[in-house]
């Protein structure tokens, strides 16, 4: 499995360094909110606040993964876009799908 890994590693990095930096300002927020988590545990705050503060900071976390995909794909795909306006379309749809849930 470490063999298949080594062959495609090249392929699932992010060439784009806005993209990476965007990437990274959105997980900095989102240690943010964990770390106030953390506090309000760690000062016996009510559990219903804990849990929609762990909601958000969840929320936020599949946000950001889904920022990463749709970058992904957006950047293995773009010779392809670039020829054919339906595969363009289609990165979109799928960009607003990944927003989405």
């Amino acid at each position: 499995m470490s063999e298949d890994r080594e062959k495609v590693d090249h392929q699932v990095r992010l060439s784009d360094q806005q993209a990476r930096d965007d990437i990274a300002k959105r997980l900095r927020r989102v240690e943010g909110q964990l770390r106030g988590v953390i506090r309000m545990v760690e000062e016996g705050a009510d559990c219903r606040d804990v849990a929609q503060q762990m909601s958000a900071a969840r929320k936020a976390l599949d946000s950001v993964y889904s920022r990463m995909t749709i970058c992904y794909l957006e950047q293995e795909l773009a010779a392809a876009a670039r020829q054919d306006p339906q595969v363009e379309r289609a990165i979109g749809e799928v960009a607003i799908l990944l927003s989405r849930f």
